[in-house]
């Protein structure tokens, strides 16, 4: 928000302090409330569409996380993070790419980063309130603070019940808007032993191609 009339400045600074709280005390809420669980299966939708250049690419995807180790399964590859390295499998190459984890562009977030992303880097403030179905879902826009990000904003929806994410809304510096809906959220589910593990000898055995970066 602009500060257009000096007569309304402190009434507006008031205003946008209230609302700063109140979104970090949700963010915080939720944050906490994730982290307390052992782990989190997510079933999402997810559609990318930049109407300028004539593109949009919808499909599903999958994740599993326990607490920084995650299974992320979308377009056909899986992306396994052990808590040491970070495996790509493409099973239509027969490829592995094997690489140390990157600290993720604020137009990329990684499955870990995407409870506690709002910690550093952003500005933030509370946005519109949607009803979907029987539950409420409150918005809360993010902005990247440095001036070099792609990224123009992200829409955070959460539901307020239950504390979880509902839906993220990513829209770039190049017009590109990137929509991930969450379709069913389950915790403390059984996991096997191997579910967050790259079991190497078994691609191997298959002949795929491994590549350590």
């Amino acid at each position: 928000m602009r500060l257009f009339w000096s007569l309304f400045i402190s009434c507006i600074l008031s205003c946008q302090l209230h609302a700063q709280d109140q979104s970090k005390a949700l963010l915080d809420r939720l944050s906490q409330k994730v982290l307390s669980h052992q782990n989190i299966q997510i079933a999402f939708d997810y559609v990318l569409d930049n109407k300028d250049a004539g593109v949009q690419q919808k499909t599903a995807g999958k994740l599993i996380l326990k607490g920084k180790n995650y299974r992320f399964e979308m377009l056909g590859a899986i992306q396994i993070f052990d808590g040491i390295k970070v495996y790509t499998i493409v099973d239509d190459n027969e490829e592995v790419t094997v690489e140390a984890p990157q600290k993720s562009d604020a137009s990329e977030l990684s499955p870990q980063d995407l409870i506690q992303f709002y910690k550093q880097g952003y500005t933030y403030k509370w946005d519109i309130e949607q009803p979907v179905g029987n539950r409420k879902i409150q918005y809360i826009k993010l902005t990247p603070i440095a001036s070099k990000s792609s990224l123009q904003s992200i829409l955070l929806g959460i539901d307020t019940k239950n504390l979880e994410i509902y839906k993220v809304i990513q829209t770039g510096k190049n017009g590109t808007k990137t929509t991930l809906t969450v379709q069913s959220w389950k915790v403390n589910q059984p996991l096997s032993a191997n579910a967050l593990l790259f079991d190497r000898a078994y691609y191997t055995k298959k002949g795929y191609y491994i590549s350590e970066l």
